[in-house]
């Protein structure tokens, strides 16, 4: 993968991003990244990343927002914890990449139509919505939203699924929606 190469004046860089991402419990660690690259070496998949993760790190400490944000290589992280436990300052490597994730939907800096991210903003839709996953609905909201096509590839084997009984059409809630929204709330409310 091909990444342009990105020239920025220090004044256009995003200061409040990179204290954002210091004040985020685990980001703080960026700080002490030494930048050996034992991370890069030992992530499995830093070859299919734009920015490998210790190129992540730093951007991210810098102030990169807008490159970091749009980048696929928090959406490539298998979190197989390599990085974290090679990691000679004990960064929690993944955590971050957890949490650049979390900011690119909210501030929807995604690559569009990358799956991830819209796995992930539907599934918690769908959560708050039934109090479940409903795995029919979730695969068509995911394919509608990434590639139509796939549906009609994937066709035949969701009609083999609903004829064994795997693959539900009704979607069912739970019992005791309002105490899961509050739960919910007060989750956003701490954060």
């Amino acid at each position: 993968m091909k990444v342009e190469r990105v020239i920025k004046y220090e004044a256009e860089l995003d200061k409040d991003f990179s204290q954002w991402v210091v004040s985020v419990p685990g980001g703080e660690q960026i700080r002490d990244c030494i930048q050996c690259g034992t991370c890069s070496a030992t992530c499995p998949l830093s070859i299919y990343m734009d920015y490998t993760p210790r190129k992540i790190i730093l951007m991210a400490h810098q102030g990169f927002k807008e490159e970091v944000l749009r980048s696929f290589t928090p959406w490539l992280c298998a979190s197989c914890y390599a990085c974290m436990v090679n990691c000679p300052r004990e960064i929690k490597i993944t955590e971050i990449m957890y949490i650049l994730k979390e900011k690119a939907i909210e501030e929807g800096m995604y690559p569009k139509r990358f799956p991830i991210p819209v796995l992930a903003r539907e599934f918690t839709r769908m959560i708050v919505k039934k109090g479940r996953n409903p795995e029919t609905k979730l695969i068509i909201a995911l394919a509608l939203r990434t590639n139509p096509l796939n549906l009609l590839k994937m066709a035949p084997l969701g009609l083999r699924l609903m004829k064994a009984g795997r693959l539900e059409i009704m979607t069912k809630s739970i019992k005791g929606k309002d105490q899961l929204k509050t739960m919910l709330q007060s989750l956003e409310a701490t954060t």
